[in-house]
């Protein structure tokens, strides 16, 4: 089972799930304003939903002269809406519903391991405490600002948080445009060649660096950079940033200008074991 890396000066909304093989995978967690659109659009797929079995209940066994329990059936589909609609769609789209899908983010356990049925559907039933006073949600609401996985009571009940799903997939090979990288790298044995993990997540690293403050480089490459610097015994101040950058454009930039090949490409996402729709941050377990 993973474990949550606790960072006590979080930058942002990022969180970081660690396995016991060394692998840290990455969420965003989706705040109140992310999730609010999902929900909306959930609401109105049931209510559209209801009415319009409501419709057709009261008009087929209104035909037949018993149109009250055309009414009744409508009520009763209503009730299972508003109680089973969340949970039977997050057990069996593995923490989404058509709202979330749509808006892109997922429900998923603490630990980064998919949903169980009875985490989906507890969550979602608590819904109706979090909703309170006069469903205004203000209890969710404030309980989701107490901690920062924006977890509504429903959530902290269940361990499950919700994630936002980010756009996966290295495309191509990309130059880093850091002159000083390949020196750094030069520190490196030449002989060094990065194992498959390690070359992905040299990759996804490169790939997203741009994306991050100065402050959040520093936090992602202590856990790569900072196992490859003692490995190699080099000197510690030598920048981990320079240093990843200069091991993947020797690996694959110089490979590739010098017309050699490879088989897959390194630059795919990692498979996260527990779930195909997360971030991978770092992958590798120095030995």
């Amino acid at each position: 089972m993973g474990c949550m890396a606790s960072t006590p000066g979080q930058l942002d909304t990022r969180i970081e799930i660690v396995t016991p093989e060394n692998i840290a995978f990455e969420y965003r967690v989706a705040g109140p304003f992310r999730r609010l659109p999902a929900f909306l659009i959930d609401l109105a797929i049931r209510v559209a939903v209801a009415i319009a079995g409501m419709i057709a209940a009261t008009i087929v066994f209104g035909s037949a002269g018993v149109a009250g329990l055309g009414l009744g059936l409508g009520l009763v589909l209503w009730f299972l809406l508003a109680w089973f609609y969340g949970g039977l769609f997050e057990t069996v789209w593995n923490g989404q519903t058509p709202g979330k899908r749509m808006m892109r983010i997922r429900v998923v356990s603490v630990n980064g391991q998919p949903i169980t049925a009875l985490q989906a559907v507890l969550r979602n039933i608590l819904r109706e405490v979090d909703a309170q006073p006069l469903w205004l949600y203000q209890v969710g609401l404030l309980a989701a600002m107490l901690n920062d996985r924006f977890q509504r009571l429903g959530d902290l009940a269940c361990g499950t948080m919700v994630v936002v799903e980010e756009p996966q997939g290295l495309r191509e090979v990309m130059r880093t445009g850091e002159p000083e990288a390949a020196r750094v790298a030069g520190l490196v044995p030449a002989n060094f060649q990065p194992s498959r993990s390690l070359a992905r997540a040299l990759a996804a690293y490169v790939e997203r660096r741009q994306m991050f403050p100065w402050g959040r480089r520093i936090e992602m490459t202590r856990h790569l950079g900072e196992p490859l610097r003692q490995k190699f015994h080099l000197p510690p101040n030598v920048d981990l940033d320079l240093l990843l950058c200069g091991l993947y454009e020797r690996a694959f930039v110089a490979e590739r200008d010098s017309g050699a090949t490879r088989g897959d490409s390194p630059f795919r996402t990692p498979q996260n074991p527990f779930a195909e729709f997360t971030d991978v941050v770092v992958v590798d377990e120095m030995r």
